[in-house]
């Protein structure tokens, strides 16, 4: 048996209802809940924009950051900077639509010049 959600129109969302980035604002998350009402913004001209909500008394507060999460994590970030071609770490991320470093990519047509 399937049950439709309320639709709020955009702002009027009752209290006691918050999205995902305004539960993450007051440090809580969804904890596990399904998904309690929608907002619906409207655009122009491809349908409305839809917006999850939440009950904030059922959400539970964020996990802590263990040491060995923020390790991963500085690790998968470290991992996100360092060139394929050359190896260097650049201070940004690499591109993935370019898979190597600006440097790197412009290479063969500075070398063809």
């Amino acid at each position: 048996m399937s049950q439709t959600l309320p639709v709020f129109p955009w702002r009027c969302a009752p209290d006691g209802y918050a999205t995902y980035r305004q539960l993450r604002a007051m440090g809580l998350r969804p904890g596990g809940q399904d998904v309690a009402a929608v907002i619906e913004r409207p655009r122009r001209r491809r349908g409305p924009l839809v917006a999850y909500l939440y009950r904030i008394e059922l959400a539970k507060p964020v996990r802590p950051m263990t040491a060995a999460k923020r390790a991963a994590l500085a690790r998968a970030n470290a991992a996100q900077r360092r060139c394929p071609g050359c190896g260097i770490d650049r201070d940004y991320r690499i591109p993935r639509s370019l898979g190597v470093c600006a440097w790197c990519a412009d290479a063969p047509a500075a070398l063809a010049a």
